[in-house]
């Protein structure tokens, strides 16, 4: 029994400590003070805010449910082996096995612990230096994406996509659902690398070519990101391209840029102005929210515009087709010479590899 003992010990420590990575007792106080509202008389005299709180409660449970069972537990056995009845050591042995087993597979929950990390997500990609292969290297990154997405079984919609002059594009925009699609795509937001053969250099001399990946959680609720009316300006522009003819006889095209930053975000997709509008002031508030995390920075007012470039030095992974073949991510060292699978969408291995590089493994 002391060996049982010794172990259910390491078992129930171990869980207290990932439910702590977790936020668990916080997301407990969170539960609790929603429960509380959910219990007032007058709870639904604002059906609206009525379902988005047992939305709310209903995540939360979701994510720590089997979290709060576990620890019960582990805790009872714990005290089932305290009192030392020998006739049990199977039982009790079988018990342990089957939490560590359960315990096993919720550390995975562990990997998208961040606070919007099962948020959906935006993606921007933008050709950086390198020229026509920049932006034709631009849209091999899309397709690869999109494949992904696809594979994944994730939904997509384009947001804003700009063609290259020659070939490529010069950049593209769409966000990305389903669950935890942020804590999935996180791992690729950075400066990507690609060295070939240039098919629009008449020698066919080697060329590097960048690209920037941008990945940042879509916020819909503006509470969750404040913005001061003061410091953004806001242009009204008459739409371009495809749409039919409303959208190229109004001044539908909305473009903000928050002043403090210079973050820009422009859109013309959407019918109306009142659309595009809230549309662009999403984006902003997610693109923020992700400029927060990355300079840990409580409030808006204290955050710097982003100043990294798709050019040499910056770059995350790097996409090698000549003179020899392999992607390699410059973070994890996670490398693998497959190339033709990763630009067909297949960037698990590399999307794990940083999850358990974050986690610690």
């Amino acid at each position: 029994m002391d060996e049982l003992k010794v172990k259910i010990n390491r078992l129930e420590k171990e869980i207290n400590e990932s439910f702590d990575v977790l936020n668990g007792p916080k997301i407990q106080d969170e539960l609790q003070e929603l429960r509380s509202k959910s219990e007032n008389p007058d709870f639904w005299d604002d059906p609206q805010k009525a379902q988005d709180i047992s939305k709310k409660i209903a995540k939360l449970d979701s994510k720590i449910g089997s979290w709060v069972e576990i620890i019960s537990s582990v805790k009872e056995l714990n005290e089932l082996i305290d009192l030392g009845d020998e006739s049990m050591s199977d039982e009790l042995q079988d018990s342990v096995d089957k939490i560590d087993a359960a315990y096993q597979r919720l550390k995975e929950q562990l990997k998208f612990s961040g606070a919007y990390d099962d948020f959906d997500a935006l993606v921007t990609i933008s050709a950086g230096a390198g020229g026509v292969d920049a932006m034709d290297w631009a849209e091999m990154l899309e397709r690869m994406y999109l494949r992904w997405i696809e594979n994944t079984g994730l939904k997509v919609s384009i947001i804003d996509r700009s063609p290259g002059d020659e070939a490529g594009i010069k950049s593209s925009s769409f966000e990305v659902s389903g669950v935890l699609t942020y804590g999935k795509l996180k791992s690729e937001h950075g400066v990507h690398r690609l060295v070939r053969l240039s098919p629009f250099n008449a020698d066919n001399l080697r060329q590097t070519s960048f690209a920037k990946v941008e990945v940042v959680p879509l916020i819909d609720e503006p509470d969750q990101v404040e913005i001061d009316d003061q410091d953004l300006k806001i242009d009204v522009y008459r739409s371009g391209g495809k749409g039919g003819q409303s959208v190229n006889t109004t001044d539908s095209a909305v473009r903000i840029t928050h002043i403090p930053t210079g973050l820009v975000v422009a859109i013309q997709n959407e019918r109306s102005q009142l659309q595009n509008k809230e549309k662009a002031m999403q984006i902003l508030r997610s693109k923020l929210a992700q400029l927060k995390h990355e300079q840990h920075k409580d409030k808006i007012s204290e955050l710097k515009g982003p100043n990294e470039q798709a050019a040499w030095g910056n770059q995350i992974r790097s996409y090698v087709l000549h003179p020899y073949k392999m992607v390699k991510d410059l973070r994890t060292n996670y490398e693998t010479s497959n190339i033709d699978a990763v630009l067909g969408g297949d960037l698990d291995g590399f999307i794990e590899a940083y999850l358990n590089m974050k986690l610690g493994q």
